[in-house]
């Protein structure tokens, strides 16, 4: 047996239980269940060990029993509701730690989300698969632990009423983060959109600024070349006449 279980102890509870103290064997066995899953992580695998063994303890103190009359099935019937109280209970920490994930805007479809929401989705499948196995092993008390177990499943534990809420509340919360992010993003978009003249004109301003800057670096070349122009201009008349008197002469 693994930390966290105090098998001797439920033994001994169910070996001197009574009629009377139904409720005080199901809080006992919810307690016990809920610490052995408190101290180790919420994975499916841990929880089928930590059911298989409560039920095994169970059954073995109920085997133990020595009162005249015992009230096998009501024994079991506790058992298996403080089984279920507890596992209800690891339903409603993974309800908080998906919400609070949810909120800070992490997908459902990244794999340790994606797999902890599959998790809750299958508690109850474990929880009775795991009482079955156990069961099993129970010897005489087999038949007595699958008849309680099938009004049980036929019933419905609260562990899977749970679990079935929690499903359809985490996924509405991603879908109402979805939603919200993506009309934060059209608000975003069409604030852009309604300030598109005042961008143009403030890139066209900047533009035109560029320009000017660039006219203001070079006024003198340009006088330059309007000044060569003009000497250039001023040569040639005084080489035509020259030329032409030439051909006078001649």
């Amino acid at each position: 047996m693994k930390p966290g279980i105090d098998q001797d102890a439920l033994i001994t509870m169910f070996a001197e239980a009574s009629a009377k103290q139904g409720e005080a064997v199901r809080k006992a066995v919810s307690a016990a269940t809920l610490r052995a899953l408190q101290g180790r992580e919420l994975t499916l695998d841990n929880i089928r060990k930590v059911v298989k063994n409560v039920a095994e303890s169970a059954s073995l103190g109920i085997a133990r029993n020595a009162a005249p009359q015992v009230d096998v099935t009501g024994l079991i019937d506790q058992a298996l509701a403080g089984i279920d109280a507890a596992l209800l209970q690891a339903v409603e920490a993974n309800r908080k730690a998906l919400e609070q994930f949810v909120s800070t805007g992490a997908s459902l479809t990244e794999k340790p989300l994606k797999d902890a929401l599959a998790n809750v989705e299958k508690m109850e499948d474990v929880f009775f698969a795991a009482v079955a196995k156990a069961a099993q092993s129970a010897g005489p008390l087999q038949v007595p632990w699958q008849s309680a177990l099938d009004a049980f499943r036929t019933k419905g534990s609260a562990t899977g009423s749970q679990a079935a809420q929690t499903v359809e509340t985490v996924l509405g919360q991603a879908q109402t983060m979805l939603r919200q992010g993506r009309a934060t993003q059209m608000r975003a978009a069409q604030a852009m959109l309604d300030s598109y003249a005042a961008i143009a004109s403030g890139v066209l301003i900047g533009m035109s600024e560029g320009l000017q800057a660039g006219t203001k670096r070079s006024p003198s070349g340009i006088a330059g070349a309007v000044a060569g122009g003009s000497s250039d201009a001023s040569q040639a008349d005084r080489v035509t006449p020259r030329a032409a008197r030439k051909r006078t002469t001649r």
